[in-house]
């Protein structure tokens, strides 16, 4: 899978990432750092890359409707520092959702991971 990380993302994740077998860019690798929302956005799209991202405003639908994108993970955690993303980052990967989030939108959190998708399925 093709993921983009946005520049608040640990490069941690990235090597998680990397070592699953997908292909990762980061936000900062490509000059994009401080840049806005929507050209983050916009260059995930066409590169055809699901973001993840700490920042909730890529949750919004009304912004950012499902089925506008490649697709975007926001993390929702009480402490952003790898120590504690790490094992719901681990979840998500194990949980085969990446593969089948395709242009939908999903937030995770320390507990749980909701999908909300294109065709409503996850």
């Amino acid at each position: 899978m093709r993921i983009k990380l946005d520049e608040n993302m640990p490069l941690s994740l990235a090597t998680l990432l990397r070592s699953a077998g997908h292909n990762v860019s980061t936000v900062p690798e490509e000059n994009l750092s401080g840049e806005g929302d929507p050209l983050v956005l916009e260059t995930a799209i066409k590169e055809g890359r699901l973001l993840m991202t700490f920042d909730v405003d890529f949750g919004d639908i009304r912004a950012y409707p499902v089925g506008s994108h490649a697709g975007v993970v926001v993390f929702r955690l009480h402490d952003q520092r790898w120590a504690v993303l790490k094992e719901p980052a681990e979840r998500l990967l194990g949980s085969g959702l990446l593969e089948r989030l395709e242009h939908g939108i999903a937030i995770v959190n320390e507990n749980r991971i909701r999908v909300r998708s294109k065709s409503g399925k996850a």
